[in-house]
């Protein structure tokens, strides 16, 4: 059902589609959570990616979307977003960002979550938890009445405080049987301002902090963002939806995988 705007009101039935999608979304990432160690490339990374998404009866979405030419998207240390797979081995100290949105009969679901290869700074360390705190600082405000601005000064004004800038090149988006949609869901913003959100409404919320400045451009191959100053990046993604009491979120790790350090990785 289509509200104000153009977008998608969803249904209790168009939610149970959604969960599936999203769960298969989150169970991806809790399976590739052990291969994410020193020597394996992003290359391999993907195609461990592709195959489980094919042997759970979904296609992924990133794979020719827009002609993105991989399965997930990898982004390693200042690489903000939409790193393409490729050769480049993991090393120690390494954190990465996988993002996944399998496409499970005909639905669409999307999550991201960090990693982190060995032992990693300090520094880096809190700047995933921090990350992860400001998603879920997010997230929390979502009800019907609120505003996408309570959204994004809830996940701003906490990164702020621990002196990270929020990249406000790419946003979250509305989601369901298309990839990208409306509304656009802003990392900042000012409370009270913006669209009201209303029950059936689905989106992802999905911040990218950095320890330098938000500034971020694009190499030549049209895709991977990159801060400008090459200052650590963090990124954490959840797809939920507005329900009438509050928020559901679809994408939770089955295994409890919320944010590193995880149990697999000793």
């Amino acid at each position: 059902m289509a509200g104000r705007g153009g977008i998608v009101l969803h249904t209790e039935e168009d939610f149970k589609h959604l969960r599936a999608a999203g769960q298969l979304a989150a169970a991806t990432l809790d399976m590739i959570t052990p291969y994410v160690k020193p020597g394996v490339t992003t290359g391999e990374l993907d195609r461990i990616i592709h195959a489980y998404t094919l042997e759970h009866g979904a296609t992924p979405g990133p794979l020719n979307y827009r002609g993105y030419p991989k399965s997930c998207c990898i982004s390693v240390n200042h690489v903000v977003c939409h790193g393409i797979p490729g050769d480049r081995p993991l090393i120690e100290g390494d954190i990465v960002n996988i993002d996944v949105t399998p496409k499970l009969n005909g639905w669409f679901g999307d999550t991201s979550r960090m990693y982190t290869v060995g032992k990693v700074s300090i520094k880096a360390a809190k700047l995933i938890t921090t990350t992860y705190e400001s998603l879920m600082r997010g997230i929390e405000v979502v009800r019907p009445g609120a505003t996408l601005g309570d959204i994004g000064h809830a996940i701003q004004s906490h990164a702020e405080k621990h002196r990270y800038s929020i990249v406000e090149d790419f946003c979250g988006h509305g989601i369901g049987q298309v990839f990208h949609a409306e509304p656009n869901v802003l990392h900042y913003g000012r409370p009270g301002e913006g669209m009201k959100l209303k029950a059936g409404m689905v989106f992802t919320i999905e911040p990218m902090l950095n320890i330098g400045k938000p500034e971020v451009k694009i190499l030549e191959d049209g895709w991977t963002a990159v801060t400008r100053d090459r200052s650590l990046s963090a990124q954490f993604e959840h797809m939920l939806a507005v329900t009438q009491n509050g928020y559901e979120i679809f994408t939770r790790s089955p295994a409890g995988y919320d944010c590193p350090p995880y149990p697999t990785e000793g």
